[in-house]
């Protein structure tokens, strides 16, 4: 493996995740829950309570890159894969999710911060799953 050191950027890398270290930190702080994105979609689509607070903070997150380009350009999106196997995955990551009890800002992010042993089961799961899928997608299947 070698590092593309023209394109490295560990500084934004480094904001990037202590933004999200806060974030996740302050909501658990002023609403006692975890910051999991599906949990917190899932729960404004049942109509819960604490709706403005879930909404304000999914807002934000798809808010971010907006603002981000007022300091900075996105980089590029590339996409090297049909629509179909990009809405396959997609699904499949939902009923992941579902099955998993959260995804992995959930449990990567946020259990793995609280040291839960169910959030390291499931991020060492959905890891070893997403390793397992590019080797054969690109080594064996060539795809």
């Amino acid at each position: 493996m070698s590092i593309d050191w023209y394109n490295f950027t560990p500084w934004s890398a480094l904001v990037g995740g202590a933004l999200i270290g806060l974030a996740a930190s302050l909501f658990v702080v002023m609403n006692g829950r975890v910051a999991g994105i599906s949990g917190l979609l899932g729960s404004l689509l049942e109509r819960g309570e604490g709706m403005g607070e879930k909404a304000l903070f999914l807002l934000g997150v798809l808010l971010a890159p907006l603002l981000w380009q007022l300091f900075a350009r996105l980089p590029e999106i590339e996409l090297h894969s049909s629509w179909l196997a990009l809405t396959v995955a997609g699904l499949l990551v939902g009923i992941g999710t579902r099955y998993g009890a959260g995804c992995t800002s959930g449990h990567g992010v946020c259990g793995l911060a609280r040291l839960s042993p169910r959030s390291l089961a499931a991020t060492l799961s959905f890891m070893a799953a997403g390793f397992v899928t590019v080797f054969v997608l690109r080594h064996l299947l060539g795809a």
